[in-house]
């Protein structure tokens, strides 16, 4: 751990930086490589070493993007806050100084400007792109932050403070202090009249035309995927099934093309799961339609393309698909401050609802894993038309 005592910033030797990104390169399919330099110059090399092992243990795709943001973010904190870099293991009392640099009480920041993020602080991160925000954060961020921290910790052989009782006692306080409304990931949900009108803006003859049609269909139909089940999804996963009958009631009627999604591992499966969902009729035409005009056979099935209309190797990261959908919701007339790539996985069980399908049924296709979890995708919206607010009118 020779370099975990060396400030970072400023003085961090051109060679050292150099070296991390090289090593980060390796986790190319995992980490965008436009943050690679970025990390770089926030991570240690212990900090890049540790990454590496936990992609030689095979942890998820998801999970390593994400304990890599956040050790990123905890290492320019740390910094900023200390002058020095993460310590490890980490002091209680250290722990203790995130949360109240994070969770606060927004009114007494009003008449206490000591409360909180101090502002040289907050002016560090704000510089290198890490906070957004002028208020608190939000409590599901911090205990994200703080599990990957532990997280990383146990990895790393070390045993952390994280159940230490005054750290408990100190983060249910400042969850209590800096309570705010929970926001959704998308405010609005991408129901089956939006996907119209997101699938009228891309309805050109452009390669890019017929990808955006195949992806946005693609995620709805099958049950609301995740952007990051959309990005990594691949042809191997797609396998071609008998025809269904249009109706259900009628297995002797009209015959539509099936294909299922065997999904492997995601945020719910595990790698060797045999978890499946179905396409059905217009959808599996539209991607298949995508596949044979882009000549994709195998790998990736959502790729990029550049601005010449040629298409690119690599596949889509799950920040392009959701950069797709709020550019074609702009091509739609509709605000793309209010739709976000998460919307499709709430507008498909918002759909279910309006059209009566039962929660269970529409649950085989989303794969969501408890009745609580997948109804809080639910819109509030379409609670105005249900019944439970009528009962006296």
């Amino acid at each position: 751990m020779a370099e975990s005592a060396a400030p970072l910033f400023g003085v961090a030797k051109p060679g050292s930086v150099a070296r991390r990104a090289d090593a980060l390169d390796a986790l190319d399919s995992v980490l965008p490589f436009d943050r690679r330099d970025f990390l770089a110059d926030l991570l240690t090399d212990d900090d890049v070493a540790t990454l590496r092992h936990l992609a030689r243990e095979g942890i998820g795709a998801n999970s390593l993007r994400a304990l890599a943001s956040d050790l990123g973010y905890l290492e320019a904190w740390c910094q900023a806050a200390t002058g020095s870099p993460l310590p490890w293991p980490t002091p209680e009392a250290l722990l203790i100084k995130f949360v109240a640099h994070h969770l606060w009480d927004a009114s007494k920041r009003e008449t206490d400007l000591a409360h909180g993020m101090p502002a040289d602080v907050a002016a560090t991160l704000k510089s290198q792109g890490l906070l957004r925000s002028d208020g608190p954060h939000a409590p599901a961020t911090v205990r994200r932050r703080l599990s990957s921290w532990s997280t990383l910790t146990k990895w790393r052989g070390l045993r952390g403070k994280f159940n230490a009782p005054g750290l408990q006692s100190a983060i249910k306080l400042a969850v209590r202090a800096s309570a705010r409304p929970r926001g959704r990931k998308s405010r609005k949900a991408v129901t089956a009249d939006i996907l119209s009108a997101l699938l009228k803006a891309c309805a050109g003859d452009r390669l890019v035309d017929v990808r955006d049609r195949a992806l946005l269909i693609t995620a709805f139909a099958s049950g609301g995927r995740r952007r990051s089940e959309i990005s990594a999804l691949r042809v191997e996963q797609l396998v071609e099934e008998e025809p269904v009958p249009a109706d259900p009631r009628n297995s002797d009627g009209e015959k539509l093309p099936c294909l299922s999604i065997r999904l492997g591992r995601t945020k719910t499966t595990q790698a060797d799961s045999d978890a499946f969902v179905l396409l059905v009729g217009r959808p599996v035409l539209v991607l298949k339609d995508w596949l044979e005009r882009a000549g994709v056979t195998e790998g990736a099935v959502f790729r990029g393309i550049d601005r010449w209309g040629n298409l690119d190797k690599r596949a889509l990261t799950p920040q392009a698909v959701n950069l797709i959908l709020k550019r074609r919701v702009a091509e739609a007339e509709l605000d793309p401050q209010a739709f976000s790539a998460h919307g499709l996985r709430s507008g498909y069980l918002t759909e279910t609802a309006r059209r009566g399908i039962p929660l269970p049924e529409a649950m085989q296709q989303s794969q969501h894993r408890s009745v609580q979890q997948a109804s809080n995708y639910y819109n509030d919206a379409e609670r105005t038309l249900g019944r439970a607010a009528r009962v006296i009118i």
